[in-house]
């Protein structure tokens, strides 16, 4: 199957896709493209994603990386909860909340301001539990995936740092998908390249 290649200007195209969370439910949004798009054939290893990108194009900033994984987990929307009970903007688990000494769900979906809190501070607990595989593994290559900081905690805020872990210290041989079929090694590669040195690696965060 050949590769369609579409240019865009310096305009905003509008696209509207569906289908990208188990609901269903269908999403609008707008990207700016000051660059080559290419729409290509979906690889199985791409898991759910329609396109070869699935979030707009932020930059390799930490609020890039941020907004990144938000547009990935829930398309950056604050108050929703998912059919497997994660919720907001970064789908956070309950356990995880409680780690943070956040109980109120209800009060956690309507606080745009604690939702970026909490996924700062996860940020920070997973660079330090991983701080010693971060130094060992980025810039290897494992599985044909660069290894960066940004995918590492990108990778760590699906599977959990543990799971992280093990997979880099196997050599990519561990494998972990979550209910919805992502897995490690499609996070290190989507959310590779990013500045994450923002995050100051922390064992104990306080919000």
């Amino acid at each position: 199957m050949k590769k369609v290649i579409l240019i865009l200007g310096i305009t905003t195209l509008g696209i509207f896709i569906s289908g990208f969370s188990k609901e269903e439910k269908e999403v609008n949004y707008k990207l700016n493209f000051t660059k080559e798009v290419s729409f290509a054939p979906i690889e199985k290893e791409e898991e759910e994603s329609h396109f070869n990108y699935n979030f707009p194009f932020t930059g390799n900033s930490f609020n890039g990386f941020k907004e990144a994984i938000a547009f990935k987990e829930s398309q950056g929307r604050y108050h929703i909860v998912n059919s497997i009970g994660y919720l907001g903007k970064y789908q956070f688990g309950k356990s995880t909340l409680k780690r943070f000494k956040i109980y109120n769900t209800q009060e956690f979906l309507n606080n745009p301001k604690l939702q970026e809190d909490a996924f700062i501070a996860l940020c920070s607990v997973n660079k330090w539990i991983l701080r010693k595989d971060i130094r060992r593994s980025v810039g290897k290559k494992i599985n044909g995936v660069v290894i960066t900081e940004s995918g590492i905690l990108a990778a760590a805020h699906l599977a959990g740092a543990g799971n992280v872990k093990k997979y880099l210290r196997s050599g990519g041989k561990y494998h972990f998908e979550d209910a919805y079929g992502s897995s490690i090694q499609h996070y290190l590669k989507q959310f590779a390249g990013f500045d994450t040195s923002f995050i100051k690696a922390n064992k104990k965060p306080v919000l």
